[in-house]
């Protein structure tokens, strides 16, 4: 566990953790009192009741980016800010005001029909229409992960194994950048990613609400259906970036999401 007064909020063991599995898990990163405040106002918002499980219809309801006082706190803790500094790297990344999307995910016998395996995109290709910017389907990735610092995950509910943990495959960054690296600064699109890392280790993201994950960008991980009892309330907003990453730098101060990828192309 980390303790909020200390100085540096991850341990060398997982930071080397981060570069060689692509994520590490903060506990009590920020407080539960916000996350229960969170899932207040979202249950004000979807279309069924908390208390009434006949109502949980779909498998998942996407509510829209929130920027409440909770939110906007539980984003932005000391622990975190340190942590990305850590990670990032100190001024490499940009503050967030709101957290987000959330898909909200029910018990329910239907496939959720967005489980499968993918990295998220983070900027716009010369081929998006400038007034379809919403759909993602022609945005891109590339190795030096323009636009995007980080891919994190927030709970802001009790996640056990059996309510809809993201799945991750550990290590699969390594591979992913590899396959990344040949493309250039354009980057790629529409990837099929049912087999990048298939053969690495798989972990769930599990833990108490107010549990965060963070995760490499080029991290391979997936939705999955819900078997357990209560709704799952997780945020999966992206860090953007203050400066881009860099594999080539002159005084060598890499922060650990580019070690990674230079360790991946075999830089040294």
């Amino acid at each position: 566990m980390i303790h909020p007064d200390d100085a540096r909020a991850l341990s060398d063991a997982q930071i080397a953790q981060f570069i060689e599995q692509g994520f590490v898990r903060i506990d009590n990163a920020f407080p539960r009192e916000l996350a229960d405040a969170g899932r207040a106002i979202m249950w004000r918002d979807l279309p069924c009741s908390e208390h009434d499980p006949s109502t949980w219809t779909r498998p998942v309801v996407r509510l829209p980016g929130y920027g409440e006082e909770p939110f906007r706190q539980a984003i932005n803790t000391p622990v975190l800010h340190r942590a990305f500094d850590q990670i990032a790297g100190s001024g490499r990344w940009s503050p967030r005001h709101n957290i987000g999307t959330f898909p909200v995910r029910f018990p329910h016998p239907d496939d959720p029909g967005d489980a499968g395996w993918h990295v998220d995109v983070s900027f716009p290709g010369e081929d998006c229409d400038p007034d379809e910017r919403s759909d993602f389907s022609t945005w891109r990735v590339n190795v030096n992960s323009r636009g995007r610092a980080l891919l994190m995950l927030f709970l802001f509910s009790d996640v056990g194994e059996d309510d809809a943990p993201t799945r991750i495959r550990v290590g699969s960054h390594l591979p992913m950048a590899r396959y990344l690296a040949p493309a250039g600064e354009a980057g790629r699109a529409r990837m099929n990613l049912e087999h990048m890392g298939a053969d690495c280790e798989l972990a769930l993201a599990t833990g108490e609400a107010g549990t965060v994950y963070l995760c490499h960008p080029f991290l391979v991980h997936a939705a999955q259906k819900h078997r357990g009892k209560r709704p799952r309330f997780m945020a999966q907003p992206a860090l953007g970036s203050g400066e881009p990453y860099r594999l080539a730098r002159q005084d060598g101060a890499y922060s650990p999401v580019e070690i990674a990828i230079r360790q991946a192309l075999g830089m040294r």
